[in-house]
């Protein structure tokens, strides 16, 4: 479908050139034959080709930005479709995991360490399952334009921590580093920022593993206030950085990808930070890895 669409393309578009092109050599031929060589029939075929340039300048600009549409159009639903395979593949697995946990703990006799374990198990699952609803909810919100800001005070370095007890619950083993220089009392969106930062940790998580050094990091100046996720894994090529903040984006080969996601984390993040008056950016980790700050306005 897409091969076709852009053969028509090209083939309606060679064709209006092809067409236009032959208009104007008509239009200076019967210039040239309804009237002798004057002045005046001089300044008439300068005027058609100054015009007649012109307007071939906008029609290949119009032809270009129609073709530059069009193709991020096709990227976008190609994305849309790998979306939909992939969110119901995620939506199934955790609720798959869960029931046979659950089933396992019913029917058989088990020591309580196992039972702990299976129960753990089960936990993990449904919030990962919480997450990625979230995930998809918040991605509407931000398409609807109905989440506007409420400011409030709080302290990042308790707000940052309970964020990353949570994460080390999951474990029951801390695994993530917390660095914050210069603490200050920040105004932002409680809700907003949580999800910032939850799903920059689930990011790191995701693509460099608990032992992937993965450090919060934080750092407040008289004009800013800067947080960011950094860690140790195999970074983001460069061809691809360009687009990892972008709706359904995923790095990596659609077909080969083995690390589990929506493409709406990074998305999510960007948007939130940008409601906020901040911005967002990635760059790489040394010697590997990736790292992703945001600057928020104090």
């Amino acid at each position: 479908m897409r091969k076709q669409t852009n053969l028509l393309f090209y083939i309606l578009s060679i064709y209006v050139v092809l067409q236009f092109s032959w208009w104007g050599f008509h239009l200076i031929q019967l210039s040239l034959e309804l009237e002798p060589a004057t002045n005046k029939l001089n300044r008439r075929v300068l005027m058609i080709i100054g015009e007649g340039s012109v307007f071939f300048i906008l029609l290949i600009l119009g032809l270009m930005r129609i073709r530059n549409t069009i193709r991020k159009e096709m990227e976008l639903s190609k994305r849309q479709s790998n979306f939909l395979l992939s969110v119901t593949h995620e939506l199934k697995t955790p609720i798959a995991s869960t029931k046979l946990f659950l089933q396992t703990l019913k029917r058989q006799n088990l020591p309580e360490e196992k039972r702990i374990d299976l129960t753990q198990k089960a936990i993990e699952e449904n919030t990962r399952l919480e997450q990625l609803i979230e995930n998809i909810l918040n991605a509407t919100r931000i398409e609807n334009k109905a989440l506007k800001p409420i400011l409030t005070e709080f302290q990042f370095s308790d707000f940052a921590q309970k964020i990353v007890e949570r994460f080390h619950k999951r474990t029951s083993k801390p695994f993530i580093e917390v660095d914050i220089k210069n603490d200050a009392i920040i105004r932002a969106d409680h809700f907003l920022l949580e999800t910032i930062l939850t799903n920059l940790i689930e990011n790191a998580i995701k693509y460099a593993g608990e032992n992937g050094g993965i450090k919060v990091y934080a750092k407040a100046s008289a004009k800013s206030f800067v947080f960011g996720v950094q860690d140790k894994g195999p970074g983001i090529d460069t061809t691809e950085q360009k687009n990892i903040f972008e709706k359904f984006y995923r790095v990596g080969n659609e077909d080969t990808r083995t690390n589990k996601g929506s493409g709406l984390g990074l998305y999510i993040v960007s948007e939130f930070v940008q409601l906020q008056g901040g911005q967002i950016s990635y760059r790489a980790n040394e010697p590997k890895g990736s790292i992703f700050e945001v600057t928020l306005p104090v």
